[in-house]
């Protein structure tokens, strides 16, 4: 890793530092076995990070700038506004019903721990978050408008529920190991949408 340039040392550490903060914990997880993981000697993390906790925020921004390049890429594909939701949702419930833990949502396994721990990290969470509601408001506007979906008025309120849902369902079919809950969230989301099955 010496010979490569310092940001993409950086990147390759966050990249797999990721999966094993989802597998264990932002806690349980030492800097030893992230740079271990990545074949990076310890005596270099604070020239890339000069914290854990910035590390950690590091590590959230990754992940949030890739879900919304992922959800941009979503929610702009052919189609009418219901479609692209629709495909939104498919996906997540996807995501979240693979056996890799590098496929769960950091914001369902970190999200109680590191705000209670970090403010930097419990900030970055929320940027995050509200990013993806705001992708999902507009989203549900533009049903409205192209008449693909009967969504209540107030977009804002219903793509924070939607989310809220999700996130639950996400938490309760990691505790439950069955994905009854993601199903239980994407009827309530076809329901509060107005989409029918075949959308």
């Amino acid at each position: 890793m010496t010979s490569t340039a310092p940001s993409d040392v950086r990147q390759h550490i966050l990249d797999v530092a990721l999966p094993l903060l989802l597998r264990k914990g932002f806690t349980a997880v030492g800097l030893t076995e992230v740079l271990t993981a990545a074949q990076v000697p310890k005596g270099s993390f604070y020239h890339y990070f000069g914290s854990k906790e910035a590390f950690g925020e590091a590590v959230l921004e990754t992940y949030f700038a890739g879900y919304l390049a992922r959800m941009d890429l979503l929610l702009s594909q052919p189609g009418t506004a219901a479609q692209r939701l629709s495909g939104y949702f498919d996906d997540w419930l996807d995501s979240q019903t693979g056996d890799e833990a590098s496929s769960r949502c950091p914001v369902v396994k970190l999200g109680a721990e590191v705000s209670d721990l970090s403010e930097s990290m419990r900030a970055a969470l929320e940027r995050g978050t509200r990013c993806i509601t705001e992708r999902l408001a507009r989203c549900i506007d533009a049903g409205r408008a192209d008449g693909s979906l009967s969504a209540p008025a107030d977009s804002r309120a219903a793509a924070v529920t939607l989310y809220q849902n999700w996130l639950g369902a996400s938490l309760l079919a990691k505790i439950a190991r069955d994905r009854a809950p993601l199903d239980t969230a994407m009827a309530g989301t076809r329901q509060l949408l107005g989409l029918t099955q075949n959308v």
